[in-house]
């Protein structure tokens, strides 16, 4: 995924003849807290919500304005990983997308990277979610993949988490079922350590027990 395929047209950039009254009610309209000032293509920077605040005449031109512009900015063709980062990175809600002739092209705002991100990891989808906590010599996806596969399920989505100082890695798995205790046992069998289990349909093993003693007080 490229940073050209996730650019938003319905946010209009700031202009310099627009008022700082303008701006946040444009920010206020879509929710938040960055928008980028263009001068026809030329991309000019970003100005937060937090600065225009402060500006005791709202009625004033951004253009004859001393504001704080910041001027993070990410190249069509960027992957998607390097949005993340820039938003991780600057804190900000939205970040412009440049041509190589430096021509603003539009900006991916932080509501359609979550849209994104919700699809790529088939939030939508249902099913279960299983956390294992593994050594990193041991991760081995097509292995995950085949075990589960042997309960006839599938691996929607998955990401690994590392940690600081540690040899150890998590791994979460969305399957597309709820069903999981076959999946865990087959983990367990093969020695992976399975941490946290979400959504899934969990067998109540009282319920029998539980109804057999309402029978034999009932016969009474």
């Amino acid at each position: 995924m490229f940073a050209s395929e996730l650019i938003s047209n319905s946010i209009p950039p700031l202009r310099t003849y627009d008022t700082v009254q303008v701006a946040l009610d444009r920010l206020s309209e879509f929710k938040l807290y960055h928008l980028p000032i263009v001068n026809e293509t030329q991309f000019l920077g970003i100005v937060a919500e937090e600065e225009l605040l402060e500006v005791r005449h709202p009625e004033e031109a951004l253009g004859g304005l001393s504001l704080t512009i910041l001027n993070p900015f990410v190249y069509q063709d960027a992957h998607i990983y390097d949005v993340i980062r820039v938003f991780y990175q600057l804190q900000l809600s939205i970040v412009p997308v440049l041509d190589y002739s430096k021509n603003y092209l539009g900006i991916i705002s932080i509501h359609n990277l979550i849209d994104y991100t919700s699809e790529i990891y088939a939030v939508k989808e249902p099913g279960g979610i299983i956390v294992l906590e593994i050594n990193n010599r041991n991760n081995s996806l097509s292995h995950m993949a085949q075990i589960i596969e042997g309960d006839n399920a599938q691996i929607l989505s998955s990401y690994v988490q590392s940690f600081q100082d540690s040899t150890r890695l998590e791994v979460t798995l969305k399957i597309n079922k709820t069903e999981l205790s076959g999946i865990i046992s087959s983990f367990e069998r093969y020695n992976y350590q399975v941490k946290a289990v979400f959504n899934s349909t969990i067998t109540d093993n009282g319920t029998e027990d539980r109804y057999n003693s309402l029978m034999n007080y009932l016969n009474v």
